[in-house]
């Protein structure tokens, strides 16, 4: 069996022995056939970015190849509010690299992601997926590279309080059982997760936990390896309904909202990056940063006022962008800094033998590990459009390639120290800042918006629909009024408390 397979979790690339990405109509038709499944889902992601679904039970061979060939209709105005009801027909077409046994059926069901298409057979324009799809495309056509990127999903879940072995406040970094109540669930869903396509890293128990009315707070985190861009996103997704799912099936809640509690620990979704070529990671060059990630972290720079639209489109959002919480406010970049809008985390940048010196009966070996760098993008939290903040965010790198003097932008922006400590605070005050509200993003986004228009990535409707939904929140200097009142704190929280 093909290395790239043998140990691969997800049931329909085992059987097939094939990689997702090369498997066909046919073999889909194989495993459904020789694994009795009885019921495909087609699956998709409306706008409000949760994913939506069609069933179908499998009459006959003529019926399963009609549904894999030729999809099924749906009504894009209930989808996707800028169709107009009366032209609103829309094509759901599978893309079989996705197709996954679904964790939750008890009837053998094969999941399958879809994307849009218009009434002339044409991919939907403003459809978020096709957004990405052609941000990726034109990424490609301008720098001769791929985009990867790979998510960290944050989330807490809540569940009664039993008073046993709690773990201290805000300290629960990385706990273990007992004192880390949700590991058993978290193993679960990366089992699921993985079962599902996605490519993860590891899981842990994040900062954040702490009790309140009974209840326990409990901050998790599942981290994805880097894959193509359009993969990431689906990844997201797939797994963002996993966690939710099961929530319900243990009867607990989980929320991935940015901030649920004043002075607590939010919840963010960073984003890491990197560039390829033929299988290369081009961020590194003889052990440092290579030029090529310093021109993707400048078109970082330069669009991150507007990259917050797609990232953090909770009011919400905007309590956790606050100093000294690990969020950044500042539009600045660094080495392993956690306090900057771009960090360069620790990354094997040079040949290094440390196994050895762990385990004496290892011999010594350098091994390059610099494939691993990736630089992270930490602003965007569980509110955001998952495909909108991808085609953000890949846009943002080609970008890097097509401003003057990229790397003149991304050494003004580097910084080597805390912009949080008292000591800094002339250098925090030279720095540009994020937004602060849904309405300064909008605001920043209409600024910008030619740069994700050009070679017809965005479409202008598209970036108006949202910079007009932000504005709607009216949350302009709502931090200042509300933040001492626990009581109007709550209400916001509660309201936005399942977004994205």
């Amino acid at each position: 069996m093909d290395n790239l397979v043998s140990m691969n979790p997800n049931p329909v690339v085992q059987y097939l022995n094939k990689a997702a990405d090369q498997l066909t109509k046919n073999d889909l038709i194989r495993f459904i056939e020789d694994n009795d499944i009885e019921m495909i889902n087609l699956r998709y992601a409306g706008w409000d970015g949760r994913l939506k679904t069609l069933n179908f039970i499998i009459g006959s061979r003529n019926h399963l190849e009609n549904i894999l060939t030729a999809g099924e209709r749906v009504d894009g105005s209930s989808l996707f509010p800028f169709i107009e009801a009366g032209s609103s027909d829309l094509y759901v077409i599978p893309r079989y690299k996705t197709a996954f046994v679904d964790p939750f059926s008890e009837i053998p069901t094969l999941d399958i992601l879809c994307s849009f298409f218009d009434r002339y057979g044409n991919a939907l324009d403003g459809a978020p997926e096709n957004i990405l799809k052609k941000a990726h495309q034109s990424f490609k056509d301008v720098s001769g590279y791929e985009f990867e990127t790979m998510g960290e999903l944050e989330y807490y879940i809540i569940s009664e309080d039993d008073g046993m072995f709690k773990a201290d406040d805000q300290k629960g970094y990385h706990e273990s059982t007992p004192y880390s109540k949700w590991n058993g669930f978290r193993r679960e869903a990366m089992k699921l997760i993985a079962e599902s396509g996605g490519m993860i890293k590891y899981g842990h128990s994040e900062v954040g936990n702490f009790t309140k009315d009974g209840f326990v707070y409990e901050q998790n985190e599942i981290e994805f390896l880097p894959t193509q861009v359009e993969d990431a996103a689906d990844q997201l997704l797939i797994a963002k309904w996993i966690i939710r799912t099961l929530a319900s099936q243990y009867g607990v809640t989980v929320t991935f909202a940015p901030k649920i509690t004043v002075g607590k620990a939010g919840s963010g979704m960073h984003v890491h990056t990197r560039i390829m070529k033929d299988g290369k990671n081009m961020m590194i060059d003889k052990g440092d940063l290579s030029a090529i990630a310093k021109t993707a972290i400048a078109g970082y720079m330069d669009l991150a006022p507007s990259l917050t639209a797609f990232g953090n489109m909770s009011p919400t959002s905007y309590f956790r962008l606050v100093p000294h919480q690990e969020a950044p406010t500042n539009i600045c970049w660094g080495d392993r800094n956690r306090s900057v809008l771009v960090r360069v985390p620790l990354g094997w940048r040079a040949p290094v033998d440390m196994v050895s010196k762990a385990n004496p009966t290892e011999k010594a070996l350098l091994i390059d590990h610099s494939d691993k760098q990736t630089v992270e993008f930490r602003s965007p939290d569980g509110s955001a459009d998952i495909y909108l903040l991808m085609a953000g965010l890949t846009v943002a790198a080609r970008h890097g390639f097509e401003i003057d003097n990229p790397l003149e932008l991304a050494e003004k922006t580097y910084v080597d120290i805390n912009i949080f400590d008292e000591e800094h605070k002339e250098k925090q005050s030279q720095l540009a800042h994020l937004p602060a509200s849904c309405v300064e993003s909008a605001d920043h986004l209409e600024d910008q918006k030619t740069a994700y228009m050009k070679y017809d990535v965005f479409p202008e409707g598209v970036l108006d629909f949202i910079a007009k939904n932000l504005r709607k929140h009216n949350d302009k200097g709502l931090i200042a009024k509300i933040q001492h009142d626990d009581d109007k704190v709550m209400e916001l929280v509660t309201k936005f408390f399942h977004c994205g």
